[in-house]
């Protein structure tokens, strides 16, 4: 018999991925790593290059200073990277190279005037975060935004920012109310391992279907513009 807090419509906190998710980023992330690689010379065209970046797209949704540090090594090396992807991207963004994924803001009021609380999360360093937020106008959109800073350090697949979602907003009295949904399987796999109710895949970003259902999704979706509706079930 299926507990009723498992139900889509008594979902009460949504935590949803930003990058691939509800910001549309048209792989600024890739072209971000190209600033980072040249600062650690690796050389683009390099076999090195090559299999630094299968690892940036295998890895998307995971903290960046992770990624960096299996990447580089010492911890020197891995901010210097971090550093340099950080400020691109920021760039990339103040050129106005994102825009939102259509039908997210939408999908976000549209939660919210149901009475469901959003809370929105990224892999990125805070400052990264809040130049998207001011770009597209969000500062305002949701109650909180966190990065992996706001939860210790320990960034996706760690279930740490859903979980610090759960305990800061006070939206939902088990985790079970909770829905997470993002465009990696390491959206996913935070929102598994946080015990979350609802945890979906949106086709809009990095990983497809099977990646998603490996890691345990509940549900795939085209895009977070569907939510509203799967909850409203």
């Amino acid at each position: 018999m299926n507990n009723p807090t498992d139900t889509p419509g008594n979902i009460r906190l949504v935590v949803l991925d930003m990058a691939g998710t509800t910001v549309a980023d048209g792989g600024l992330v890739e072209r971000a790593f190209e600033a980072a690689a040249t600062e650690l010379g690796v050389e683009p065209g390099s076999a090195e290059h090559a299999e630094h970046l299968a690892y940036v797209r295998a890895t998307m949704g995971e903290s960046k200073i992770s990624v960096f540090r299996h990447l580089f090594g010492d911890e020197d090396r891995a901010r210097r990277a971090n550093n340099a992807f950080e400020e691109a991207y920021g760039e990339l963004v103040d050129a106005g190279l994102i825009a939102p994924v259509p039908g997210a803001r939408e999908a976000i009021e549209e939660l919210a005037a149901g009475g469901r609380t959003v809370v929105l999360t990224t892999g990125f360093a805070r400052v990264t975060q809040d130049a998207v937020l001011h770009a597209l106008g969000w500062r305002d959109l949701v109650p909180l935004t966190l990065c992996p800073a706001d939860a210790g350090g320990r960034g996706r697949p760690y279930p740490d920012m859903v979980l610090e979602a759960f305990v800061r907003t006070k939206a939902a009295d088990d985790v079970r109310q909770i829905a997470v949904a993002g465009d990696t399987s390491y959206d996913v796999l935070s929102g598994v391992r946080a015990g979350a109710g609802l945890v979906a895949g949106v086709r809009t970003g990095a990983h497809d279907d099977d990646a998603f259902r490996a890691a345990g999704a509940t549900h795939v979706l085209d895009s977070v513009a569907g939510l509203p509706t799967l909850l409203a079930r």
